[in-house]
């Protein structure tokens, strides 16, 4: 009896601690140094957007480099694992821009070199050669491109609309709410 409930307690931990099946486990899209980097940033929009901006350029630029290599099992699974991170880190800045464009802070500096990088993203992930080693991993990524780049212009618009009317808040990294 004993034996059977260590097996059953045994069985239940490696349960909990394993992955669904099918799920897949993302690693950090982001170094310690680029999460430091980020963190140092603090509640500057700008410079924040910026740094997001930096890293998806590189990780971007990674995904163009992978497609030079020669076909096979592991240049499959390196796009695979770099489209994901680039998904992830998409999916990050666009929660950042959420509470950036909550609090009012004012990002246009940011978000014009943002929404002038957006299109080359577009294009690689666009470029990409489809595989069924990597088909969903893109399309996960072209819909978060995607997306942010509607969430980039609307933020624009937003953002111009309300520093023309608010011209002695320029500047500012955070309103309080009415």
């Amino acid at each position: 009896m004993r034996a059977l409930n260590c097996f059953a307690l045994f069985f239940l931990c490696f349960s909990l601690a394993a992955p669904a099946r099918g799920q897949k486990i993302q690693p950090e899209p982001l170094t310690e140094a680029q999460q430091e980097a980020i963190a140092e940033a603090g509640i500057d929009a700008d410079a924040r957007i910026g740094l997001y901006t930096k890293y998806l350029n590189e990780h971007a630029g990674a995904i163009k480099d992978l497609t030079k290599r020669i076909h096979s099992a592991a240049r499959t699974s390196r796009i695979d694992n770099a489209l994901g991170n680039f998904s992830a880190l998409v999916d990050e800045l666009a929660s950042n821009l959420d509470e950036y464009g909550d609090r009012m802070a004012d990002m246009r500096k940011s978000l014009k070199a943002l929404n002038e990088d957006i299109p080359q993203w577009q294009a690689i992930l666009h470029d990409l050669p489809p595989e069924p080693g990597f088909d969903f991993s893109r399309k996960d990524a072209m819909d978060a491109s995607n997306d942010l780049a509607a969430q980039v212009k609307k933020l624009i618009t937003t953002e111009d609309a309300y520093f023309k009317e608010h011209k002695d808040l320029k500047g500012q990294q955070y309103a309080e709410p009415k």
